[in-house]
């Protein structure tokens, strides 16, 4: 069989621009088209891949160490009730609170059973600046407050508290345990602490000093639950569904009535983290 000639002086069409070129100069691409030497192109390398495996998926059940800081509720249309005595029935449907937390209201918008709206949200100021060290407290008016309890002090942090410009306008609030009260006098504070709520308590607070007519707010220990049975179509034949909670006010209502309105609020004694 005889060779093929050499092409010295042979010309090719090239299958891209159509033209001639000597065909010498022909060279053939990835995909078999035959074009001259200044028309190559090389493959486009996202045409060929590399094989990717899928990302991992994230660890199954994690458990993050963190807390969620509780939040404030709105309360149905007129939440509370009196009925002449020191009990206050508060209708919180779905609510989960546990005995023993502590709760705070809010947004209340009219007295009720003869108890003032400053009863009901718990709020006064303090009579004379304290240190963060302090563990006696005087209020303008403490007569609403348990004989036991948590208070919060109200702060917002100026020039003069701290050098972080970020900082200035925002709150520091304290949380205040305290053991007794004389009037308008509470004692045996422990400085710095957190109020439990729904059976946790959140981070302590902070000690500060603060100054006087600053803005205290109490809060209401939970001492018992209103609870109802339902019927279930499954089993058990019974569910227990969650009503609201009742709470002591230090001085009985004057009547039996049903009001608050709209839009009243239940949350932790300290909403800021």
């Amino acid at each position: 069989m005889s060779n093929f000639a050499k092409g010295k002086y042979a010309q090719f069409i090239s299958d891209r621009s159509g033209m001639a070129f000597p065909y010498s100069e022909m060279v053939v691409e990835w995909n078999g088209s035959r074009v001259h030497t200044s028309e190559f192109e090389p493959k486009q390398p996202q045409l060929d891949p590399r094989p990717h495996g899928g990302d991992p998926q994230g660890l199954p059940q994690a458990r993050p160490a963190r807390v969620e800081f509780p939040t404030t509720d709105i309360l149905p249309n007129n939440p509370f009730v009196t009925a002449s005595n020191t009990t206050l029935k508060i209708n919180f449907p779905n609510g989960d609170l546990q005995v023993n937390d502590f709760a705070r209201f809010r947004n209340v918008k009219s007295p009720v059973g003869g108890v003032a709206i400053s009863t009901l949200q718990m709020s006064t100021t303090l009579n004379g600046a304290i240190t963060d060290t302090a563990t006696t407290i005087n209020l303008t008016d403490g007569s609403q407050f348990p004989t036991s309890g948590f208070i919060i002090i109200e702060k917002v942090l100026t020039s003069s508290d701290t050098t972080d410009p970020l900082l200035v306008g925002t709150y520091q609030n304290e949380v205040i345990q305290y053991t007794g009260r004389s009037t308008h006098q509470l004692t045996g504070c422990t400085r710095g602490t957190s109020a439990p709520y729904r059976g946790a308590s959140p981070k302590s607070t902070v000690a500060g000093s603060h100054s006087n007519l600053a803005k205290v707010f109490g809060s209401y220990k939970v001492v018992s639950l209103n609870e109802t049975s339902v019927p279930s179509t499954g089993q058990p034949s019974t569910t227990t569904q969650f009503d609201g909670i009742n709470v002591t006010l230090v001085n009985a209502a004057t009547s039996t009535e049903t009001g608050g309105g709209f839009q009243c609020t239940i949350g932790p004694l300290n909403d800021r983290a």
